[in-house]
């Protein structure tokens, strides 16, 4: 067989090892070192494997993977969450919808400190919907809102799908992480409206809470600036070039370390569980970077991403029709297949196409970001539906009838950085130049 069929094979072959219920990233593996091993030698492939793993987990640029995952850890495992969502629902709990706002806004500034969607889901359906639950918000809302907060990590710093993106593609981490403000937060406002606009309808899905008074909630105005200060050492020292991701992660682990700290919210026992949990994430994902990383050397040498850039650029359709169809080619691969696997299987062989149309590959990687938001929160592989139907054993039904309102407001964000393009690139070229 030629390089280009036996690549081919090798993806389809690939595709039925996952659905044998083979992890992906040993899948990758072991067909790149198959099919290394087919168009070169065995003692290539071996060599290959080998190299491919040591210098995966010895890379410096890697480290900033499990630093950031320890900082959300950190943070999901002390009372960190909960305080900002205390803080949070002083200001907004008295408004129509304040819990489900509550919600928006607590999680919002908590990706400030956690780059996991799994941590974020998971912390929030702990603690917003019990408490959504006491002042009788429908099922619906309470745990929709929760199950589409969770998404919000992959675009608000530090994300660890845009570091990932970043590594493979070789693209500035910094540069991403600033991209992601803007249309994180524009999201967070779109999900605000949307529970507007849906308690505006039906009062009934959620009722008021009582009104804070004025000095109890500028007590409550510390939370938010620690939660800030971090924010603002992370994204300030990668945007003047004062920290490398590696250090900007290790300063916002300390930082969230210390804040968890002096709110005597971190015993040891929680110390052990956030490294325990850390080191278990991190692993996972640099296993699934090895598991790409070999396959791509295959790949490599069998031109599948030259070719299909080759292809796709060629296709007698105009440039955003095809950009559209590489989208969706992300979204319904990330419906069947973990969004974040998919996302590293699949942007090797889109990455060229998307050069050669013109893209911008930071603006590219936000668009990533997005439709993966989509991915973990439709049918059938929602990770943020699963985690908040096991913490609270709402049916799967109800959360998703909870969940297609803020499910149109993603699509809507995505329309417009995708009309827009300026949204995610203007903060990058503000900061860190063109």
């Amino acid at each position: 067989m030629s390089e280009l069929t036996t690549g081919i094979v090798a993806l389809f072959l690939l595709l039925l090892f996952f659905l044998t219920g083979i992890e992906l990233a040993f899948a990758m593996a072991v067909m790149g070192f198959l099919g290394f091993a087919y168009l070169v030698n065995f003692s290539a492939a071996s060599n290959l494997l080998v190299k491919d793993f040591f210098d995966t987990f010895t890379s410096y640029g890697f480290t900033v993977i499990p630093l950031f995952v320890l900082m959300g850890q950190v943070a999901s495992n002390s009372d960190v969450a909960k305080r900002l969502y205390e803080a949070a629902h002083k200001f907004v709990g008295h408004i129509p919808g304040g819990l489900a706002m509550t919600t928006v806004v607590g999680a919002t500034l908590f990706k400030a400190m956690c780059g996991s969607t799994l941590a974020t889901a998971a912390t929030f359906a702990g603690i917003a919907i019990p408490e959504m639950d006491r002042y009788h918000y429908d099922k619906r809302l309470s745990t929709g809102v929760v199950a589409s907060v969770g998404t919000l990590g992959m675009l608000i710093p530090p994300s660890i799908v845009l570091i990932i993106y970043g590594i493979v593609v070789e693209q500035s981490i910094g540069r991403l992480f600033l991209a992601g403000i803007l249309p994180g937060l524009l999201i967070s406002l779109f999900f605000i409206f949307i529970i507007y606009g849906w308690v505006k309808i039906n009062p009934a899905v959620a009722p008021m809470a009582e009104k804070v008074a004025l000095p109890e909630r500028l007590r409550a105005l510390p939370e938010f600036i620690g939660v800030g200060f971090i924010f603002v050492i992370i994204i300030g020292g990668l945007m003047f070039g004062f920290f490398s991701p590696t250090e900007a992660g290790t300063m916002g682990t300390i930082g969230v370390f210390f804040l968890a700290a002096t709110h005597k919210g971190l015993t040891v026992r929680k110390v052990i569980q956030s490294f325990d949990g850390s080191l278990r994430t991190a692993c996972m994902t640099l296993i699934l970077v090895f598991g790409s990383v070999v396959l791509g050397h295959f790949l490599a040498i069998t031109e599948i991403p030259f070719k299909t850039a080759d292809w796709i650029t060629g296709l007698p359709l105009p440039r955003a029709a095809i950009m559209v169809l590489i989208i969706l080619i992300y979204l319904i691969g990330g419906s069947f297949i973990d969004d974040l696997a998919f996302m590293i299987l699949a942007t090797p062989i889109f990455y060229p196409a998307v050069m050669k149309l013109g893209y911008d590959p930071i603006w590219f990687g936000i668009m990533i970001g997005i439709t993966i938001m989509i991915g973990v929160i439709i049918p059938p592989v929602a990770i943020c539906v699963f985690i908040v139907r096991n913490i609270t054993g709402v049916p799967f039904d109800i959360i998703y009838r909870g969940v297609l309102p803020f499910l149109i407001a993603l699509i809507a964000a995505a329309l417009m950085l995708f009309l827009f393009p300026q949204i995610a690139l203007y903060l990058p070229n503000l900061f860190m130049g063109s």
